[in-house]
């Protein structure tokens, strides 16, 4: 078998459980080789995936037995949780080693969150122009174009010919980047007008004009750009790379596609996360005291929102303390809302998201959603109405159950797309506790039309 072709077999091996168990034997053992022969056949994801799953115990005897020549790569793969932790306890001389290999961008992010002494172990470890390079792009905003772009960049006066630049390519083959996809071409000014895959640079004779095969799309975005608007503008127009620009719009560094996914993988983890009220920065290493400090304020909210549900039904006690009938009923209807508003509000912060949902086509969505509410409430009332009837022998119950489930899914629809719509209008995160919100409107409604109706109805 080739290298190449060993090398292709290598990257194929995932982490598995099996593999998991092998490396703590090796580690419980003592077995430094066989650690280190385990852990050479996995990427650098995979042996940080390894140490966020391992106690904290088995996580420092891993550490004190492997020095892997990627322990860096490891490190920008973990989550910044972990990160700490795990920089104080790996050997120095290799994570130096492994530091000076790391692209620039990778570097910023390896260091945005840590300490100052950790910061400067890391910093320290790099050459003057890296180190100058890293500082800088820490200075731009966190979350900004100018976080996540690396500073080496290929780039090429706009009159140069093909030829011109496969000879500059050439000559300096070990200073370029490990991996770039495009040829920037800049005008006297410095400022960036257009790239030239590689493919088209390959593929064209020698006196072609870099000018007259360019890609025809092309994006540059300013150092103080917000992230989500890099990885929205990579994922829908498609791009590998795109230069970032300064005040002045002179060429400081490029993205490529690999770091804007990753920026929009952690916009959509976010969103989840907060959705879910547990906070944006959650993560399975949190330590128990993080984890109920992120937690707690969101779970005090709804303890809040659900004490302003039982005032409402409070106010409904003679009714149900005559008719049993509606304390049995009366959870379906409040569920059903939730689930009903789960849904909306699902699909709205994604539409948010990415851009599907604006001003221009709001009221169309709002209108949707309403007619969606209304159809899923009249069936539901359909079903629970003969339900409720029977289950009773009670027409009546079963009319007022079936009037308040149309309430209360057609309340549930519109809160899940105008209360997203209202935090996005209010510059707020539009995951931002809308999941507390959308639960007390279909709950204060749902409980409010049934007890409320029935109450006048029944009694």
């Amino acid at each position: 078998m080739s290298e190449t072709a060993e090398n292709a077999e290598t990257t194929e091996i995932v982490l598995d459980q099996d593999r998991t168990d092998a490396v703590l034997e090796a580690v419980e053992a003592g077995d430094s080789e066989q650690l280190h022969v385990l852990l050479d056949a996995l990427h650098p994801a995979d042996i940080a995936d390894l140490l966020e799953q391992i106690s904290s115990s088995e996580r420092e005897a891993f550490l004190a037995m492997w020095s892997g020549a990627d322990v860096a790569d490891v490190l920008s793969e973990l989550d910044e949780g972990l990160r700490e932790d795990v920089i104080e306890q790996v050997d120095r001389e290799a994570l130096a080693r492994g530091v000076r290999e790391l692209d620039t961008d990778d570097v910023v992010d390896l260091v945005a969150d840590l300490e100052d002494e950790q910061k400067e172990t890391i910093l320290g470890a790099l050459e003057e122009g890296d180190r100058f390079a890293v500082e800088q792009s820490l200075s731009f905003p966190e979350y900004s174009a100018g976080r996540l772009m690396q500073r080496d960049v290929v780039s090429a006066p706009e009159d140069w010919s093909v030829g011109q630049m496969i000879d500059f390519l050439r000559d300096r083959a070990e200073e370029l980047p490990e991996q770039f996809y495009h040829v920037i071409l800049l005008d006297p000014r410095m400022h960036p007008v257009a790239n030239v895959t590689l493919g088209r640079l390959l593929s064209s004779r020698r006196s072609v004009r870099l000018r007259d095969i360019v890609e025809e799309t092309f994006f540059t975005f300013e150092a103080d750009e917000p992230q989500e608007n890099v990885a929205y503008a990579f994922n829908q127009y498609h791009l590998i790379s795109a230069p970032v620009v300064d005040d002045a719009d002179r060429l400081v560094g490029v993205i490529t596609i690999d770091d804007a996914m990753i920026a929009l993988s952690e916009e959509h983890e976010e969103d989840l996360l907060l959705l879910a009220g547990v906070g944006a920065d959650a993560s399975m290493s949190d330590r128990v005291v993080d984890t109920v400090k992120a937690r707690l304020p969101w779970l005090a909210v709804n303890l809040g929102t659900a004490i302003i549900a039982s005032l409402v039904i409070a106010q409904f006690e003679d009714a149900l303390a005559q008719i049993v009938a509606l304390a049995v009923l009366m959870p379906i209807v409040a569920s059903m809302g939730g689930n009903a508003g789960t849904q909306s509000l699902t699909v709205a912060v994604r539409a948010l998201a990415t851009r599907d949902l604006t001003g221009s086509n709001v009221l169309r969505v709002i209108r949707r959603e309403a007619l969606v509410g209304l159809t899923n409430g009249v069936f539901f009332a359909l079903v629970m109405g003969l339900i409720g009837g029977i289950w009773f022998s009670s027409a009546m119950i079963g009319g007022v159950l079936a009037v308040a489930m149309i309430v209360n899914l057609l309340a549930a629809a519109l809160a899940g797309i105008l209360i997203p719509v209202t935090l996005e209008r209010l510059k707020l995160d539009p995951a931002l506790a809308s999941g507390t919100f959308v639960t007390t409107v279909t709950d204060v409604v749902g409980f409010f039309a049934f007890l409320g109706l029935a109450s006048r109805v029944l009694l």
